[in-house]
């Protein structure tokens, strides 16, 4: 995927701020849907990009007036030294953790009270080895409800280049 389609997927959302924001990208890899992030945030700006991959890690530098700090840790297992996040934004990571419910009671006390999530998942309940816990759209709506969340929005989807089901892209927040 090009950072020009990263970043069609995930605009839309009401998450934009006029003044400067602070956000954690959970499971990063080399940055591609960080930097997609950066372009729609206002310069000044703080993102965490944190994945266990130090390597990938090395190759994010600040983009668009957006701090990139990075951090090598497993974002399930390890504690988070970051709190008061505008949003979380987790691209093709969800569907690493096994236990969703308690991992986003977890996450939820790390946001600032107007926070949300920015997800980027595949439409399906299938698993494979590269997608080891899947999550529908339908799922996640349910999760993130049961959670006290009461805004899940759709906001964009487009086919898999892997054919197998679509990607889909949410913003859910209070």
């Amino acid at each position: 995927m090009q950072l020009s389609e990263a970043i069609a997927l995930i605009e839309g959302g009401q998450y934009h701020s006029a003044s400067t924001s602070r956000w954690a990208d959970l499971g990063c890899g080399k940055g591609l849907f960080t930097r997609a992030l950066a372009t729609l945030q206002p310069p000044g700006s703080i993102i965490y990009a944190i994945d266990t991959d130090y390597l990938a890690l090395e190759t994010l530098t600040d983009y668009q007036h957006v701090t990139i700090e990075t951090l090598c840790s497993n974002f399930v297992q390890d504690e988070w030294y970051f709190y008061e996040l505008d949003g979380i934004l987790m691209a093709n990571s969800l569907h690493y953790v096994q236990d969703k419910p308690t991992f986003i009671q977890r996450a939820i006390r790390h946001l600032n009270q107007s926070g949300g999530f920015l997800l980027v998942e595949y439409d399906t309940e299938t698993a494979n080895p590269w997608v080891p816990y899947p999550i529908s759209f339908k799922s996640l709506t349910r999760l993130f409800e049961e959670a006290g969340f009461h805004s899940v929005d759709k906001l964009q989807e487009r086919p898999s280049i892997y054919g197998r089901a679509n990607l889909y892209s949410a913003f859910i927040n209070k």
